[in-house]
């Protein structure tokens, strides 16, 4: 029997996952790695640590499963878009890796916006520039770390910067780099004229040539299969950016779909065949099946910030999870129920890490009570982040040319019953997920099945490999409550919006 393994590194968690043919996932390791913040606003990682906990994971993964590694028929990694990996000349890490909620870099986006330099951009990339994008990032690096400048040999995505390791050989995946502000979409190539409008021109002779996501793009090394058991000669895949790695392995990719990934980013995404060119949503990049765009609004406004608030307003509750054998997720969904649907709770907007609304925007509560308990907070985190996915939502509606038949749900969120009909409910919308713990690992197995012919393509491969598991219908009590309080929480936001300016220049 053949067996695929999945890479997937976020923006702290390295997991590797194992699957058969058929799609069962016979194990998963994972690893988290430190996040480092030097200053307010900037978020990085220790690029040889993150190496090391993907050797880590792909070793534990094969001594947990016991599988034989010359029964590994092949590897795809993805990982977060956007961020930065710096390869230097001299075979190392130039610097700390930086990841996708870096916010060190926002003061670019506003400064070409106001220039001019913005819609010139948009019209060879189809895309809004972000502070996270590597683009504004070498900005930044130039003017405040030229040394790193000079040093760089190859500018890498996350998981592109992974595989280099894995192989020896340096590509840049066309998912990742598409959505990067790298390359001219029209003609899918680099572009110096793009680079020439960031001030970047410097950088075309450091980035890796394209390969396409099912493209073999090396093998596992001799030294790598040391450090893993791995066997020497594995076939690597060019993998894709986590985005499209979970929309494949949710069966999203049919263009009367929507993808919804609610992990650190909300992502919200589709499919089409030409990309929307007049500046409506945040992102048009080429989809790991070429022939489509895929359409993106996005932000770092997701489960992250549910995260936030479970470690640092929630410890005992945690402590209880661990004592009681349960998980920590089965006692937060029965607070988030015992609060009734019509029950007003505070506005949340979930603004931890960075915002879609404004660039200085911050996380709040609006609207606290003193009979406001932590299962209210609890359950106003909840509908925000909802409320955060339907602000994109309703973005990407206004872009289709088709009626969509039902969103495809992945992310920690599709994991409860609760959030998931909250989600059906807020979008109104059958909101489906799919039977399957790790969802980019899954794309990436699905993407090695195809790239060494266990399938013909990505929809052959859904047919073996996926399951839906629930489908939520929009309940028709609760949807024209969570309309009226999406309302207020969008009212909340245009009132707030002279205020971020005046906080930032206080932090």
């Amino acid at each position: 029997m053949n067996y695929y393994i999945g890479l997937d590194n976020g923006g702290t968690m390295t997991k590797a996952a194992l699957y058969t043919s058929t799609g069962k996932e016979v194990g998963v390791c994972s690893v988290e790695t430190k996040m480092i913040t030097p200053k307010p606003g900037f978020t990085e990682r220790d690029m040889e640590e993150m190496w090391l906990a993907n050797c880590k994971v792909l070793k534990d993964l094969l001594s947990k499963t016991k599988v034989d590694a010359s029964d590994v028929a092949g590897i795809a990694c993805c990982g977060h878009g956007k961020g930065l990996y710096l390869w230097d000349k001299d075979n190392k890490p130039v610097r700390n890796g930086i990841i996708s909620t870096d916010n060190r870099a926002y003061e670019y986006p506003k400064k070409w916006e106001k220039d001019g330099t913005a819609q010139k951009v948009f019209e060879l990339s189809y895309q809004k520039i972000l502070a996270c994008q590597p683009v504004s990032l070498l900005a930044w690096l130039k003017d405040n770390e030229p040394e790193s400048i000079k040093s760089i040999r190859w500018i890498f995505e996350c998981k592109d910067y992974v595989r280099f390791r894995l192989t020896g050989e340096a590509y840049g995946e066309i998912t990742d780099y598409s959505g990067a502000n790298f390359l001219n979409l029209q003609t899918r190539r680099y572009d110096a004229d793009l680079l020439k409008l960031f001030g970047l021109e410097f950088a075309m002779e450091m980035l890796p040539p394209l390969k396409n996501s099912t493209d073999i793009c090396g093998y596992i090394t001799s030294e790598v299969a040391k450090l893993t058991g791995l066997k020497a000669g594995t076939p690597v895949a060019g993998g894709m950016f986590d985005i499209d790695a979970c929309a494949i392995a949710v069966d999203a990719a049919h263009e009367d779909r929507i993808c919804m990934i609610a992990g650190t980013w909300s992502i919200n995404e589709y499919i089409r065949r030409e990309a929307v060119t007049d500046g409506s949503v945040m992102m048009n990049s080429i989809f790991c099946l070429p022939e489509y765009y895929l359409i993106e609004e996005c932000s770092p406004t997701s489960a992250g910030n549910n995260e936030w608030f479970i470690n640092t307003l929630l410890p005992e509750l945690k402590a209880q999870a661990k004592q009681e054998g349960k998980s920590i997720y089965e006692l937060v969904n029965t607070l988030v129920a015992s609060i009734p649907v019509k029950e007003f709770c505070p506005i949340f907007l979930p603004f931890l890490m960075a915002s879609n609304v404004h660039p200085n925007a911050k996380a709040s509560f609006v609207g606290l009570s003193n009979y406001h308990t932590r299962a209210h907070l609890m359950r106003s985190v909840y509908e925000g982040i909802a409320f955060s996915h339907r602000y994109h939502f309703d973005k990407l509606l206004a872009t289709r040319n088709q009626p969509v038949k039902e969103i495809r749900l992945a992310g920690g969120v599709a994991n409860s019953k609760e959030w998931t009909q909250l989600f059906a409910d807020v979008m109104k919308y059958p909101v489906e997920t799919v039977d399957i713990g790790e969802t980019g690992a899954l794309g990436c197995a699905m993407t090695a099945a195809v790239a060494v012919g266990e399938f013909k393509n990505f929809e052959e491969a859904a047919k073996h490999m996926i399951k839906v598991k629930n489908r939520m219908e929009p309940n028709p009590q609760n949807v024209p409550v969570y309309e009226k309080k999406y309302a207020l929480y969008k009212q909340v936001i245009s009132a707030l919006d002279g205020v971020w300016d005046n906080m930032q220049k206080l932090m």
